[in-house]
């Protein structure tokens, strides 16, 4: 009998395109291990849970890794130490892409340890590792016998020249117009992220149509795996103790009050410290009698009692906790240009969400090194979004970025990057969101509080981005669809349905869906209703800041980019860099050059805008071509009896005969010129065989009269 006895499944993804998953081969000690194969892309995931909860444990800990070795590319990390160090920001985006989809796949009641790790242990240039990555952990936790109530996948949907790719190459997803990573059980549509160049909703729906299609044939794939290996059940765990008496103890002191708090339409704090005070009553009311194991009970079925009280009360009237109608915006106050310091500022204001959003201006040697196991690139637009605990009124300790941060950050960075000015802009652009307040949707006031700043920095974005936040509550055939949800309404909704867009189309999307049977006529709503709060809130964007201002502010650096021939680029810099840090002293500038596209790209930057003229004039006539009949003004170099050399541009001289200064003959140079003095010359003449110019200063003053005949005839 072998060792090993793996068993797999191949399928096509479309284009003869084959996708092979297998477990019984690695990592066989796991509760479930599958590699899953397309071209040389593999990528290996395991789960493994525990068999008990933990004592008094009351929520689902499910932890999901994504992390990808550099040796499946060959190569070597680039840290101190020569190791895989923490989750790059690549690594934990893929990581919640997976545990997003998973988390729902579990029983509510199922409080028992969950480790989900991905590992990607070889690298394809063409596939993208991290659209395989959720149906690798989903078919691990298939085939072992962690309970899971479905089976998902998840696929990345491009769309070049008209046509739609499932899980399109890295050379197909740069010509792509949008780019969507959808997840999805068998029947329900469960998750949804992406990016487009300005896309039309039925366009979003249409790729989500086209992924659930695809994701079917992965499915079936996973539950023919799963038959294979013979696993049938899933393992029995623990339930957590329930006490019906005392629910319907709870729900009958409660119900009435807490819709009355409900519908108080008051603000964040006044309504939660309403409900803490109703809590502290029903535990008087409780008294102290209650069993020990009971007693974490209360808080529970509590909070169950407030899910359901508040999402009737919005089903059946209509109406929402802060008082406004399921399409209503909350008010809205921005203001732009409120710091001296940084270069461009904003603040938006939505109800109880703010966002203080700074612009920084930098050159390129301030673009960020992106480093991955497959390639190392560089960025010149980037986001931070933090998140402190006293917008919430927390006390939390500051323990850097978390994964939060990281995907908040990454929607406002890819919707406001598809209004970013490319090809000659050469500064790096920075962009940083404080959220001062939260009360839902801080990732939309990124978005619109970005957009602003830009503005207010003069960076040359085409259009205002905004972004608005979309939920839902379900209840049978009964639905409302909310625009512009709270905090609250987020935590006890079926869905969180973020949208970010231009008058003109949707540039982000962001969707995790909590129950089943989500219809596309109810996603259509969402969208529709999506479309008018961003416009709502586009028209108050426009009427604060309509366009970007004409140049950057008078302490932002200046910036110019020059295109030259690649063959001037060693004029330019020259030996050991002589030339390029003569002129940054000179000048006052930053100079950085690199080659593009068989070109020279050299961007200058300079506080001072004479600093920056004066840079870009040296340059230019380092790297001008001489053209016969063009003007120059030239220094003179050296004099000698027949005439003068002038250095008419940086390196080139060329020779101002005596007889070239002016239409009255000169016996000698006495007297005529100094060396260092400026002069205008027009040039001439070029040797074709010895490449001399020849210059001529009388060619650009007005011929004598006396002369204008010509020579006399003897």
């Amino acid at each position: 009998m072998s060792l090993l006895q793996p068993k797999n499944i191949t399928f096509d993804i479309g284009g003869g395109r084959n996708v092979t998953i297998e477990t019984g081969k690695l990592a066989r000690q796991a509760d479930g291990a599958v590699t899953v194969r397309q071209g040389n892309c593999i990528i290996l995931a395991t789960v493994v849970a525990n068999k008990e909860p933990k004592e008094g444990q009351s929520f689902f800990p499910l932890s999901v890794d994504y992390q990808e070795k550099f040796a499946s590319a060959g190569r070597i990390p680039g840290s101190f130490f020569k190791r895989e160090a923490r989750l790059n920001d690549y690594e934990i985006l893929t990581s919640r892409l997976i545990d997003r989809a998973l988390r729902p796949l579990f029983p509510e009641d199922y409080l028992c340890d969950v480790q989900v790790l991905v590992s990607l242990i070889s690298s394809d240039d063409q596939v993208m590792p991290d659209s395989l990555a959720c149906l690798a952990a989903s078919a691990a936790l298939a085939v072992s016998d962690i309970p899971i109530q479905e089976i998902i996948s998840e696929v990345r949907i491009g769309r070049v020249d008209g046509k739609w790719i499932v899980n399109p190459t890295r050379d197909e997803l740069v010509k792509s117009d949008l780019e969507f990573i959808i997840a999805a059980t068998e029947k329900n549509i469960m998750m949804v992220e992406g990016e487009a160049k300005e896309c039309q909703e039925e366009d979003l729906i249409k790729a989500i149509e086209i992924a659930h299609d695809a994701i079917k044939i992965q499915i079936k794939a996973q539950a023919e795996l799963k038959d294979k290996t013979g696993t049938k059940s899933k393992r029995e765990y623990t339930k957590p103790h329930r006490n019906e008496e005392l629910e319907n103890k709870i729900n009958a002191f409660c119900k009435d009050k807490m819709h009355a708090i409900a519908a108080a339409a008051s603000a964040k704090h006044e309504r939660s410290e309403a409900f803490d005070v109703l809590k502290e009553e029903l535990k008087t009311y409780l008294g102290e009698e209650l069993p020990e194991e009971d007693k974490p009970l209360i808080g529970h079925y509590f909070g169950e009692l407030q899910y359901h009280v508040v999402r009737d009360m919005i089903l059946n009237l209509r109406r929402r906790l802060d008082g406004r109608g399921t399409d209503d915006v909350r008010p809205l106050y921005m203001e732009t240009d409120l710091l001296p310091g940084p270069h461009g500022s904003a603040l938006f204001t939505r109800g109880e969400t703010q966002s203080l959003t700074t612009v920084t201006l930098g050159t390129p040697l301030d673009e960020l090194l992106v480093e991955s196991a497959h390639h190392s690139d560089y960025t010149k637009f980037l986001l931070h979004y933090n998140f402190p605990p006293f917008s919430t009124g927390e006390v939390k300790m500051m323990r850097g970025v978390g994964r939060r941060e990281v995907g908040h950050g990454n929607l406002a960075m890819r919707s406001l990057k598809q209004m970013m000015p490319t090809g000659e802009y050469a500064y790096t652009v920075r962009v940083v969101s404080d959220i001062l307040e939260s009360n839902g949707s801080s990732s939309m006031a990124t978005v619109c509080a970005g957009s602003l700043a830009l503005m207010d920095a003069g960076v040359p974005v085409k259009k205002h981005v905004s972004g608005v936040a979309m939920g839902l509550i379900k209840k049978d055939d009964k639905f409302a669809v909310l625009t512009d949800i709270l905090g609250d309404e987020d935590h006890l909704g079926d869905m969180d349905f973020k949208v970010t867009g231009t008058k003109d189309g949707i540039c982000g999307v962001q969707m995790d869906i909590k129950v089943d049977g989500l219809s596309m006529d109810i996603m259509r709503q969402a969208l529709q209703q999506a479309k008018q709060g961003r416009m709502h809130i586009l028209n108050a964007m426009y009427d604060c800041m309509p366009a970007h201002r004409d140049d950057v502010k008078p302490h932002a650096p200046r910036m110019v980019k020059l295109i030259i021939d690649k063959e001037y680029i060693g004029a330019v810099i020259g030996p050991g860099g002589k030339v390029i840090q003569e002129i940054q002293k000179e000048t006052g500038t930053t100079i950085n050059i690199e080659e593009v596209n068989d070109t020279g790209e050299v961007s200058i930057f300079c506080k001072e805008k004479a600093g920056l003229d004066k840079a870009v004039e040296w340059i230019k006539g380092i790297t001008a071509t001489p053209e016969v009949g063009e003007t120059y003004e030239g220094t003179i170099k050296s004099i000698k009896d027949f005439g003068a050399f002038v250095e008419f541009l940086p390196k080139k001289e060329g020779l101002l005969h005596i007889s070239e200064i002016s239409w009255k003959r000169l016996e000698s140079m006495n007297g005529i010129f100094k060396e260092g003095e400026k002069v205008k010359v027009k040039l001439m003449d070029i040797d074709a065989k010895t490449g001399k110019f020849k210059l001529s200063r009388k060619a650009l003053m007005p011929k004598p009269e006396s002369q204008q005949q010509g020579p006399a005839n003897n």
